[in-house]
């Protein structure tokens, strides 16, 4: 069976089941605070589960995008040195919101795997939560256990500890028993001689978990204790890749339709074989999975950078560019070739990677160009610390400092080290990279009560649209405590005129204000599993009482204004540019917005005025908000409203319309355009390979900008004597300084002439080669010149040339190739050494380099020693 007829086999059987087919959730999470990305197919119904929202079908199918690379879900050092480990990886699953529970989903598991895959059932073991006596004192899931003893044999039943067997979202929140169901698909011999029972969760390649049935029944409380929900769920999750391995009847995930097309274009580009050597196999498998997960990650948005979930994202890429560049001796870019044969079997099922694909192949191609620059100067840098070093052992510490801020890697370097008979300090390099870890940890720590309930209003109704102030009551809150933020409370109220966080707009501020005239500072508004979350310093001292909720309405004016913008921005865009410009990311805030849009090449100073003329003619005829609720998403498609790559709409939307701007989203906007006023791009650059930035402001920050502005010009025009033509008094100014400077740069190239007799009969004789070192009153360029003028007076020169220039040090050593041949002399160790005792450093080459340093106290040593290099 394909892999794409297992697919569709599995989502058809559980429609026949009464489940709705629904969507896989985008990869990259934008409404959840606690994750970066989808690890499991459970995020995307994180508000069910905590019944936070009432869900409209209780029984729903799917196969959803998943990543494991960071937190306590990470997978990500596995990947390639086993078969069965990915990073990217699909999980199908049948879900039940207070509907069905564990007969079904365990006699409906184990008919589609035997039924409809016609898997053998003597090859399938199942284990069942057995209890725990710890703090929990939870009993044996003997439910479970009765139902599985009338489908499968006893020997076939293992139970599994809390570790193996008990499934939780977190440390707080929804949990339970699950029962999983593994494989066995040794061959016959090989099952006769070990039974398939002892080898069940000892991570064995050939005996896998296949799928897991988690049987939501409590909720971790933050005191640790579990109290029973008041709907049972059911959640489960079956790993597709392993379910082709074993509907395809091979040893390897990586042997499945899922990844044979990739490994084979690797080994096609890379003229590598696949099977012979272990080394290159593990290579071929890192490569085949991380192209996955990174351009499925480009494809919902999240382009590689150096923070967050898009450095995770760079991570990966690197590891798997690292793989290729050290095992299949790729030093060209080469991974963003793999995108077309990933679109060709993959796109079917996830046409957003077809859609995307030539933004994914430009992004992945320009960050092997960056990465491979990067491995190159990491080369030259660990050169450097070989050639500084005492011993055969390496300083772990620098090898860490190489790794965090150079991105290099450090297998690498213990290889690099190996071949030249030397040593990693890896106990050093451990403590490093704990060190840091523990800072980070320590940064990004949030500790989180319990929620404190005061009612069971499950409404929470939006009301920003319409009123800045109303009437609300505390539904519940919780103290947090950050190590960022200190200790904050977070409230949920009855309703809100408070925008959460989303769809790039900032969160609104404001106040609460207590009938006794105290007042609570919002500091900011978030959303978190459909809640929306407002975060404040203190507590009212009256918590039931009725508060009135006021929203910043300056700052929510301002931020309308930059949201309203960037949709005619991005309609001026694609006017002017062309319709292969499409959203790619924004940002608005009250003082300026940004926005990322797809584009080929650098915007010309007449588009970006003529971008700014179609925006401000709309802003300048008063277009008023069209504004439509709760329509059909099929309806507003078919409208023209314009839905941004990477976002999950629902069945019904919002469409905002300006005229003949018209996009799904959830912002707030001005009433009419008049009242941004007039919008100013202030920048516009690259953010990726076919990704442009444009960073604009609207409204009260442009009279900022335009009054600033005309206080520089006063000024300017003060210092040029109040002329009347400052733009043709400072270009007069600049031929003047361009004539001084070359006419500086003939007087200094006399005086180097002049220099060089004299320094010619100053150069002595040492173990027979020519060597001056000397303070000299000249540029770096002056230097250079003189240098290599010398060097054509003599063959075996050696030179050491330092100067000062307004308090900085400058060496620069020049020496005659024979000697660097013959002699195997470097200018870059001499400077590189010296350098140190002017607080520098430097580079070059091996017959010229120079470097800097802020302690010209250290000439006279440095030339002092310099002749230590000839002894």
């Amino acid at each position: 069976m394909k892999s794409q007829e297992i697919r569709s086999k599995f989502l058809e059987f559980f429609k026949d089941k009464e489940h709705k087919i629904v969507a896989s959730a985008p990869m990259v999470i934008k409404d959840d605070p606690t994750l970066m990305f989808t690890n499991a197919g459970m995020n995307q119904f994180k508000e069910f589960f905590l019944g936070n929202t009432v869900p409209k079908d209780t029984r729903v199918t799917d196969t959803q995008k998943c990543l494991r690379v960071s937190g306590k879900h990470n997978d990500l050092e596995e990947v390639g040195k086993d078969t069965y480990h990915h990073t990217m990886f699909e999980m199908l699953g049948n879900w039940s919101f207070g509907d069905y529970f564990k007969e079904e989903a365990i006699t409906w598991a184990w008919e589609f795997l035997t039924d409809v895959c016609k898997i053998d059932k003597t090859s399938l073991y199942v284990t069942v939560f057995e209890g725990s006596k710890d703090a929990d004192n939870l009993d044996q899931d003997s439910e479970a256990l009765a139902l599985w003893k009338n489908i499968v044999p006893e020997s076939q039943i293992l139970f599994g500890n809390k570790k193996d067997n008990f499934w939780e979202m977190g440390d707080q929140g929804p949990c339970g028993p699950c029962s999983e169901i593994h494989v066995d698909i040794r061959s016959a011999e090989e099952k006769a001689k070990v039974s398939g029972a002892s080898l069940v969760n000892n991570d064995h390649p050939q005996v896998v978990e296949i799928w897991n049935l988690v049987f939501m029944q409590y909720n971790r409380r933050a005191n640790g204790q579990l109290e029973s929900l008041p709907a049972k769920h059911v959640d489960t999750g079956m790993g597709f890749e392993r379910l082709c391995m074993v509907m395809q009847g091979v040893q390897s995930n990586y042997d499945t339709d899922v990844f044979t097309p990739i490994i084979r274009e690797i080994e096609a580009i890379t003229k590598s074989t696949y099977g012979k050597d272990e080394k290159i196999d593990i290579a071929i498998r890192v490569i085949a999975d991380h192209i996955r997960a990174v351009s499925f990650s480009i494809s919902d948005g999240q382009l590689p950078s150096n923070t967050g979930a898009g450095y995770v994202i760079r991570r990966i890429l690197r590891r798997a560019i690292r793989y290729g560049f050290t095992f299949l001796d790729t030093k060209e870019p080469f991974m963003y070739r793999l995108v077309n044969v990933l679109c060709d079997s993959m796109g079917a099922a996830f046409p957003e990677l077809k859609n995307q694909k030539q933004l994914i192949e430009n992004v992945i191609k320009e960050e092997e160009h960056s990465f491979l620059k990067t491995l190159d100067q990491g080369l030259v840098l660990l050169d450097s610390i070989i050639s500084n070093a005492d011993t055969k052992i390496i300083d772990g510490r620098k090898a860490f400092e190489l790794y965090d801020t150079f991105g290099f890697p450090i297998d690498l370097t213990a290889l690099i080290l190996s071949e030249r008979g030397l040593n990693l300090d890896e106990k050093g390099f451990d403590v490093a990279m704990q060190e840091q870890k523990k800072r980070s940890r320590s940064a990004s720590e949030i500790s989180k009560e319990d929620w404190t309930v005061l009612s069971s209003d499950l409404e929470q109704e939006f009301i920003g649209y319409e009123f800045l102030e109303s009437n609300v009551k505390l539904v519940k809150y919780r103290k947090v405590t950050s190590k960022k933020d200190g200790e904050q409370y977070q409230f949920v109220f009855n309703l809100t005129p408070f925008y959460a966080e989303g769809g790039g707009q900032v969160g609104d501020k404001g106040y609460l204000e207590a009938a006794n005239g105290d007042v609570i500072y919002i500091l900011d508004t978030k959303k978190e599993n459909n809640e929306t979350i407002h975060f404040a310093k203190n507590l009212p001292k009256e918590v039931r009482e009725t508060f009135k909720a006021v929203v910043d309405q300056k700052q929510r004016r301002r931020t309308e204004a930059n949201h309203t913008a960037t949709h005619l921005l991005h309609q001026a865009l694609r006017e002017i540019l062309g319709a292969h410009v499409e959203q790619k990311g924004s940002a608005v805030h009250s003082k300026y917005l940004r926005f990322d849009f797809s584009h080929f090449s650098k915007m010309t100073a007449d588009e970006l005025a003529e971008v700014e003329r179609f925006v401000n003619a709309r802003i300048e005829g008063n277009l008023p908000l069209e504004e439509g609720r709760n329509i059909p998403m099929q309806t507003a498609i078919e409208q023209g409203a314009m839905a941004l790559f990477g976002e999950k709409y629902g069945d019904a939307v919002r469409t905002i319309r300006f005229g003949k701007s018209i996009e799904l989203c959830g912002g707030t906007h001005v009433k009419n355009t008049g009242d941004i006023w007039h919008f100013k791009i202030k920048s516009e650059g690259a953010v990726a390979s076919g990704i442009r930035r444009i960073e604009a402001i609207t409204s009260d920050a442009v009279k900022d900008f335009y009054s600033e502005n005309n206080n520089v010009l006063s000024e300017v025009k003060h210092l040029l004597n109040n002329s009347k033509d400052p733009v043709k008094a400072l270009s007069s100014l600049q031929e003047e300084n361009a004539k001084l400077k070359k006419e500086v740069e003939g007087l200094l190239r006399d005086k180097a002439k002049n220099l060089k007799g004299d320094l010619l009969n100053e150069i002595q004789s040492i173990n027979g080669i020519d060597f001056l070192a000397k303070k000299v009153d000249l540029d770096a360029g002056g230097i250079k010149d003189l240098s290599f003028e010398m060097g054509q007076n003599k063959d075996n020169l050696f030179l050491l040339l330092a100067a000062e220039n307004e308090g900085k040090a400058l060496l620069s050593c020049y020496i005659s190739k024979e000697l660097v041949a013959n002699k195997e002399l470097s200018a870059v160790t001499v400077v590189r050494e010296l350098g140190k005792l002017i607080q520098g450093g430097g580079g070059g080459q091996p017959f010229f380099a120079t470097a800097g340093g802020k302690n010209p106290e250290g000439i006279a040593e440095a030339l002092e020693q310099a002749k230590n290099y000839l002894a």
